[in-house]
């Protein structure tokens, strides 16, 4: 079960990955592509070439976990890629869009009001 926290940011990585690398070849990309850390409790989403499979990493409670999704016929919807970017940042709503192969699209979701930091 994922466990998403408002503090709990999704990363999307903007290029495909050989989908046969495991925790130890995801989260190295983490660290040197992404350039984030994959110690920090947050989502890493990879997909591969064809966009059958999706690969979600997270460390939780002194471990890594690894998720993984392989559709049986078609692919999963993604965001646009951004030029020159990575990864981009998604929001918990548009996962679960992808995950249950729906594209997400934020040009029509309003932005949620949220009080200033104290």
């Amino acid at each position: 079960m994922l466990s998403l926290t408002p503090a709990t940011k999704i990363f999307l990585a903007s290029q495909p990955v050989d989908m046969r690398k495991g925790i130890d070849g995801l989260s190295s990309l983490v660290r040197h592509v992404l350039e984030q850390n994959p110690f920090s409790g947050h989502l890493f989403v990879f997909y591969g070439r064809r966009r059958d499979r999706i690969k979600i990493l997270t460390w939780d409670c002194g471990g890594f976990v690894l998720y993984t999704k392989r559709l049986e016929r078609g692919h999963f919807l993604l965001p646009e890629r951004r030029e020159g970017a990575v990864s981009r940042e998604i929001e918990p709503f548009d996962l679960q869009l992808i995950l249950a192969g729906l594209e997400p699209c934020q040009q029509r979701r309003q932005k949620f009001w949220q009080p200033p930091a104290a």
